[in-house]
């Protein structure tokens, strides 16, 4: 299903009713379900578990790498600030203490379609440490020709030379982030970024081979609005990145301690909020792009674009993605692996982290086993997310259920949203619809039967 602007109908009335706090669904169950019961061992029995039936799936790899110079005000992420280089010499030598050490109990091939260098800033670290890291990578695995190898960038970090040495190492996609190019709002969260310092960049990753260039914007920044934000997205336009993520700032203070130093008085209204999404969702779509579904816009010959045309778009921890099949083996602190009906998540301090390699134990300190309850919502809600709709055949036929009776109270929800025109539910289908695109996680939420089970919503940010 191909989503153009006249797909996404936005009713700023039907937002407001249904903006309730609710996960991304980068996984189901999501990370805050994850038990310390699973444990090293219960991830290692699955590693070694990945050829049961004759069928090695293959392998996409993340690498998180926490440390940045600065601090960006509006970061949830899980960053090391420090100028101090010598920090992450010290990791990088326990990253190929884990690489060795999950690849050893790795059961079938270690051929890899799919790498991810996350962060924090992954081009912290420098030229030397980068051909390192990916010469561990190549020892333990095998990057196979015409996979999809992936790199967050700092625009301010790095130069055309920086650009050039991932190419060489086989990087072929760049995530730049931007967030606003406006001084103002730059200035409110710390972090000041030129057009020019990301469009040499954006170049240079064009000059040296790049297949996907991504751009990275936050609405709902501090000290932003409709004309300034129009102005960012005609620089970012006129850029012509292959894809766009537009985030929803949460403003989490009691979480995310940098986002203390954010004036609140300085953040724009619910309605300026929704009014800047309508803008970008305008411009965006009127300049070409395909709204994906969530945050996410790609150009109509983007992968991304052909995949869900093509019913095989599939959403992980990197967002949506084209490999559908992986089993994602993740490194470093905080990281979240899903191999075969499992996820775990590795140790959130150095200290921990270290600890644990040091003894020679893999660095995961919780994770969960999906039961086939798990498994039936998780295919449903990646369904809504990635195609906006579900084949209610499909699902009784794949699971052995009878939908109406398994889902009789979620039904019940679905059809109040089908009155307020979110989606059409039938005996085949349940399809959401144009007034219901922007609201997917609000319509996901419906299947979450933790949710269910606890209405307490808090922890999460809100849907728009």
């Amino acid at each position: 299903m191909n989503a153009t602007f006249q797909d996404v109908i936005f009713d700023p009335q039907l937002i407001r009713r249904y903006d309730v706090n609710g996960p991304r669904y980068t996984s189901y169950p999501t990370a805050d379900r994850f038990v310390e019961a699973f444990d090293a061992d219960a991830y290692r029995l699955w590693l070694g578990k990945r050829t049961v039936g004759g069928i090695s799936r293959p392998l996409s790899l993340y690498v998180h790498i926490p440390f940045c110079n600065t601090i960006c005000y509006y970061c949830a992420c899980n960053k090391i600030i420090t100028k101090d280089h010598g920090r992450s010499g010290r990791y990088l030598k326990y990253l190929g203490k884990e690489l060795a050490l999950q690849s050893s109990y790795l059961e079938g091939s270690h051929d890899v379609v799919q790498l991810h260098w996350g962060g924090g800033t992954p081009t912290f670290l420098s030229h030397e440490e980068m051909r390192q890291l990916m010469g561990s990578i190549r020892e333990h695995f095998r990057l196979l020709p015409n996979g999809e190898y992936s790199i967050e960038v700092d625009p301010r970090k790095v130069d055309e030379a920086t650009v050039a040495l991932l190419g060489e190492l086989g990087f072929n996609r760049m995530s730049l982030g931007v967030q606003d190019f406006d001084l103002d709002v730059q200035e409110a969260v710390n972090r000041v970024q030129t057009v020019e310092e990301t469009e040499t960049v954006l170049r240079a990753a064009r000059a040296n081979g790049f297949k996907s260039i991504s751009v990275d914007l936050i609405y709902g920044l501090p000290r932003q609005n409709v004309i300034s934000f129009n102005r960012t997205l005609e620089e970012v336009i006129r850029l012509s990145p292959d894809r766009l993520s537009i985030y929803n700032y949460a403003h989490l203070p009691g979480l995310f301690k940098p986002q203390r130093r954010i004036h609140e008085s300085d953040l724009p209204s619910a309605d300026a909020k929704l009014q800047i999404l309508q803008l970008a969702i305008r411009r965006l779509t009127e300049s070409g792009y395909v709204y994906i579904g969530m945050d996410h816009f790609a150009k109509p010959d983007d992968e991304l674009s052909v995949a869900q045309r093509q019913g095989r778009l599939h959403r992980n921890f990197q967002g949506y993605s084209t490999h559908a099949e992986c089993d994602m083996m993740s490194f470093g602190i905080s990281s979240i692996s899903m191999v075969g009906p499992s996820y775990c998540q590795n140790a959130k301090t150095l200290d921990e982290y270290y600890d644990r390699l040091d003894n020679g134990v893999l660095p995961v300190y919780r994770g969960i086993e999906l039961t086939p309850d798990d498994l039936l919502r998780r295919s449903i809600i990646q369904a809504l997310m990635c195609h906006f709709e579900v084949s209610i055949e499909a699902l009784e036929v794949a699971h052995l259920i009878d939908f109406k009776r398994y889902f009789a109270d979620e039904i019940a929800d679905l059809r109040e949203m089908e009155k307020g025109g979110l989606l059409r539910l039938d005996d085949k289908w349940i399809s959401v619809q144009p007034r219901g695109r922007m609201l997917v996680r609000a319509i996901a939420m419906v299947f979450d039967r933790y949710l269910r089970a606890d209405r307490e919503r808090a922890r999460y940010s809100k849907v728009i």
